[in-house]
């Protein structure tokens, strides 16, 4: 789950991470109500919304006067920002953050993140701060520094200092550099992030050491201890499909191409998807129904894939061991009958229940491939689209 930057900022306040004035607007008179409350000459006006690069995409601006911060924002609201990260189609901005301005002097990266290769959380930093941290790994690979923390101690002072020193800040800083990393480290680990970041993290002419943007992402299988954190979520920023899909508890990510997939079990549904590109095509959308699926919930799995216009043919791919054969063909009819299906439909059914769900399917009256294995289904499903 994501959240805006304002709300990670949130956050990090009860983490004692230092952070600059600042309050969320929803319309050009919030905001320049929001920077007189802020006070100060000089303010920054900066798009809300779930992707990186909105300064590139024109939205994070500087702005010098009340008239400037109105205009600004009546410029940004509303508009649809397109970054590296939201792809071609953008998205539209609903809310601005109004920041107050101040005196940088450098210009920092720092991140806590999962780090799968040791199964510890790593802290990541960099002098080369404001960049997007691939492009530096690509072109400044030497510039990049990390701690593997121990879970059982947690981020020591030792570790925080020797990052901040490996990074170049100047010893006079190292101090309170060491505070904000162990609040960073300490908001990651209690609220459950997957990762934590700080781009750029400033140290000012004046010596402090602040967080002018905040990232944080969260593990969703740990939502359920963190409602206060659920609460933030916002559903403008999510495709429909998915929040939808979500109601079901599926596991469902739409994406760009002609084949929807329904599949069950995570791996599976990665090869299908693979096997689908191999033989000319693009899949739809990840959708993983699980194990312990039932009727209701194959039903709507297969309704949310059918509102998706660009779906030219549909492939259901059960190797059934928990999940029964007959079960998902149940889903499948019903949700066939009910929506109407109009596009192919290549069955591949393997498993638990398997000679009763393909005569469930056989006999339901629609038109049906069946295939007998994944690149027999592939192949079908792929010649069926086009």
């Amino acid at each position: 789950m994501n959240i805006h930057e304002y709300q990670a900022k949130e956050i990090l306040r009860k983490y004692n991470v230092t952070l600059l004035k600042g309050k969320v607007a929803n319309t050009p008179d919030e905001a320049v109500q929001a920077a007189k409350e802020i006070g100060g000459n000089l303010w920054v006006v900066k798009a809300q919304i779930h992707a990186g690069g909105r300064g590139k995409g024109g939205g994070v601006k500087l702005a010098k006067s009340l008239d400037e911060v109105k205009t600004i924002s009546q410029q940004i609201l509303g508009m649809t920002l397109v970054t590296h990260q939201t792809g071609p189609e953008g998205k539209k901005v609903h809310k601005i953050f109004i920041e107050q301005g101040c005196n940088i002097a450098k210009e920092y990266y720092v991140a806590c993140l999962v780090d799968r290769a040791t199964g510890r959380v790593a802290m990541m930093a960099s002098s080369e701060g404001g960049m997007d941290i691939e492009e530096v790994a690509e072109k400044h690979p030497e510039a990049i520094k990390k701690v593997d923390i121990d879970p059982a101690v947690g981020l020591s002072p030792f570790q925080a200092r020797l990052l901040a020193f490996q990074i170049g800040m100047n010893p006079d800083v190292v101090n309170k550099a060491t505070k904000f990393f162990t609040g960073l480290y300490n908001a990651f680990i209690q609220t459950d992030c997957s990762i934590a970041e700080i781009n750029p993290l400033v140290v000012t002419k004046e010596g402090d050491v602040i967080a002018l943007d905040a990232k944080m992402n969260f593990d969703s299988n740990a939502l359920y201890r963190h409602p206060e954190v659920v609460e933030m979520r916002d559903l403008t920023e999510e495709e429909p499909t998915e929040i939808e899909a979500s109601k079901y508890d599926l596991a469902f990510i739409k994406l760009n191409g002609t084949i929807g997939c329904l599949v069950n079990g995570a791996g599976l549904a990665m090869s299908t998807l693979d096997i689908i590109q191999l033989h000319g095509a693009y899949p739809a959308n990840f959708l993983d129904v699980g194990g312990g699926a039932n009727k209701e919930k194959v039903t709507a799995a297969f309704k949310i894939i059918l509102q998706d216009p660009n779906v030219k043919a549909i492939l259901v791919n059960i190797f059934g061991g928990i999940m029964k054969c007959d079960v998902i063909a149940e889903g499948v009819i019903a949700a066939s009958k009910e929506v109407g299906l109009k596009v192919p439909l290549v069955v591949r059914l393997e498993g638990t229940n398997v000679e009763l769900g393909k005569k469930l399917l056989r006999e339901s009256g629609l038109n049906i491939t069946p295939a007998d294995d994944l690149t027999d289904a592939a192949k079908k499903v792929v010649a069926a689209a086009k």
